[in-house]
């Protein structure tokens, strides 16, 4: 099968041919009809993800949407022919999707969203799963709660607001003065935050008490606001870039909590990898129900052009999520 292999970090993806991975027990074959690149995805590709455990020669590409070509032994959730989605590889030494074909791991698929095109279905998992461990599992995001979400017109923001928003809460998203038109398309009151403070905007749409949940997507400062932006004693705080070194004291001050999220975790351990299926799963129903829906960038690429794809995502100047269409 044709691929587009990292053989060493900081240099050019190569594509080649490579041999066809065959499956084993728990594993479905998979025909990769998209494949998601996110951010992550370009910092292994230099080297600066140490712990995405990926060295080369490596097969990148964490998400995927394709046609199921063979399934293995103790697997009966999915037959020949299903088109399926998940967060499948590209991390821990796993093959990733961008190739042809993937043998995955069963328990991290679900049935694609019949509502969606495999490009949109791809452009989906990592983002999905990341928001419902933050505003899910962790925060229990529920009707009457308002939530406000950093960056909610990027790759996770997108779709943790329509997560949050399907659960009935009152969503509010900060964003630049050019995404708050795609903020407010997707049901979030809109808030530009290079136009207003933290105090500022929590006293316009909290009276100064603090959201009941906020949603870090950006990490750094962004990370050491929201914790003066939360409500007091219930109040919780959910990042995924937490990984620098932060003063709690904010947050302590407000008697509030704070839990950190790390997605690969399943893919790293292989523990929970169960849960990031029916995650997934979630993901399909909301998609159905016309729920969620990715924002995706004008041009798609395939395995010829993936390096105009890593290079979009890298210079910040994707509309939307970037896919590959490696059979394209």
């Amino acid at each position: 099968m044709r691929a587009a292999v990292m053989t060493a970090y900081n240099t050019p993806l190569v594509v080649h041919e490579v041999p066809a991975p065959t499956t084993g027990p728990g594993e479905v074959l998979v025909r990769v009809m998209a494949s998601g690149v996110n951010p992550l995805d370009t910092k292994i590709r230099r080297g600066e993800a140490a712990h995405a455990k990926m060295a080369p020669p490596a097969i990148l590409g964490i998400e995927m949407a394709g046609v199921v070509e063979a399934v293995g032994g103790q697997v009966d959730r999915f037959q020949v022919g299903d088109e399926v989605f998940g967060m499948t590889g590209g991390v821990g030494g796993v093959q990733g999707s961008l190739a042809e074909l993937a043998a995955v791991d069963a328990r991290l698929v679900a049935h694609k969203p019949a509502a969606l095109s495999m490009a949109q279905s791809a452009a989906i998992p990592l983002g999905f799963i990341t928001s419902w461990e933050g505003l899910v599992d962790r925060a229990g995001v529920h009707a009457g709660h308002q939530v406000l979400i950093h960056g909610g017109a990027g790759g996770v923001g997108y779709l943790a607001v329509q997560l949050a928003v399907a659960r009935g809460a009152q969503v509010f998203a900060t964003g630049s003065p050019r995404s708050q038109d795609v903020i407010r398309h997707i049901g979030a009151t809109a808030v530009d935050y290079t136009a207003s403070t933290v105090d500022e905007y929590v006293n316009q749409h909290t009276g100064g008490d603090g959201f009941d949940v906020v949603v870090d997507n950006v990490g750094g400062a962004t990370l050491d606001a929201s914790f003066t932006a939360v409500k007091r004693y219930t109040g919780h705080v959910v990042s995924a870039l937490g990984w620098g070194s932060h003063s709690l004291a904010p947050l302590s001050f407000r008697g509030a909590t704070y839990s950190g999220v790390f997605t690969l975790m399943p893919l790293l351990t292989g523990h929970g990898r169960e849960h990031h299926g029916q995650i997934v799963a979630e993901a399909a129903v909301l998609a159905e129900s016309g729920r969620l829906v990715p924002r995706m960038h004008s041009t798609t690429f395939t395995l010829d052009d993936v390096e105009t794809a890593y290079a979009t995502v890298e210079s910040g100047s994707a509309t939307g999520r970037v896919v590959v269409l490696p059979n394209g």
